[in-house]
């Protein structure tokens, strides 16, 4: 374990030195159909940008989008997870992605469009505007997850059961005027989440009662609430979607 202080890591996506910018996060809220007008599509997509953007430096991505019959959405990839530093006193750092502004695309909506056209603003959106939002993130250097709450931390950082697989999952409940009609999300998102290098598939579930007949790749982890591996676990009963890489074959059950 390598320790630092925090002021010497270099700024790229996020600013290091604060793990909450509550002026930030109020924006949003005070603006949410300028910063998420899709609603709910919208922050699913922003989520996704991220495993899309791993995937572009493997060629080989995959993720699993789930709307649940209780109108939250998690979405797992099988990426490296997000960067996790330990500073100088040896304690845990997160890249702190939900609470904090991203440096390359919030002030600048002519930077990156999503697949429905509008400008990516970055994870802290989908934060702030839902009730709850559970990160759990597995990487080399440990597993751990932390839950916000209209974008703020409720929790530190929980270290979870790490078993050598990396990934993230992030698991958020749309406030009240983020959300739309589900069935309408899952057939705009068969549509939408097409891209080069990264697979998604999108499971609608259909119950709330739960069974093994729905395929999780074995690698994904259902981490939202330090929950074991889908393999030792029952699934949401749901209605199973592909959409593979764009141009490419669809990647393999194992990874």
């Amino acid at each position: 374990m390598v320790s630092e202080s925090r002021t010497r890591w270099q700024n790229t996506t996020h600013d290091w030195a604060s793990s909450v910018d509550g002026e930030h996060l109020a924006q949003i809220r005070r603006r949410p159909t300028e910063f998420a007008p899709g609603g709910s599509l919208y922050l699913i997509l922003e989520v996704i940008a991220y495993p899309v953007d791993e995937a572009e430096s493997t060629a080989d991505g995959c993720c699993v989008v789930t709307l649940h019959v209780d109108g939250s959405v998690s979405v797992t990839d099988n990426g490296r997870g997000t960067d996790t530093r330990y500073d100088d006193s040896g304690q845990p750092i997160k890249k702190p992605v939900m609470a904090t502004r991203d440096l390359r695309f919030f002030d600048f909506p002519d930077a990156q469009l999503l697949s429905d056209g509008h400008p990516r603003r970055g994870m802290s959106v989908v934060a702030a505007l839902s009730d709850w939002l559970v990160h759990a993130n597995r990487r080399s250097n440990g597993a751990r997850t932390q839950r916000y709450e209209n974008g703020v931390p409720v929790t530190d950082l929980i270290q979870i059961h790490a078993d050598g697989t990396t990934g993230t999952t992030v698991h958020f409940l749309p406030n009240d005027a983020m959300r739309g009609p589900l069935a309408v999300e899952a057939a705009q998102m068969r549509q939408l989440a097409v891209f080069p290098n990264l697979k998604v598939e999108i499971i609608t579930e259909t119950s709330v009662a739960f069974s093994r007949s729905c395929f999780v790749p074995r690698t994904f982890q259902s981490l939202s609430d330090g929950m074991p591996h889908p393999r030792s676990r029952e699934l949401p009963l749901g209605v199973r979607h592909e959409v593979p890489p764009a141009g490419r074959e669809g990647c393999a059950d194992d990874f």
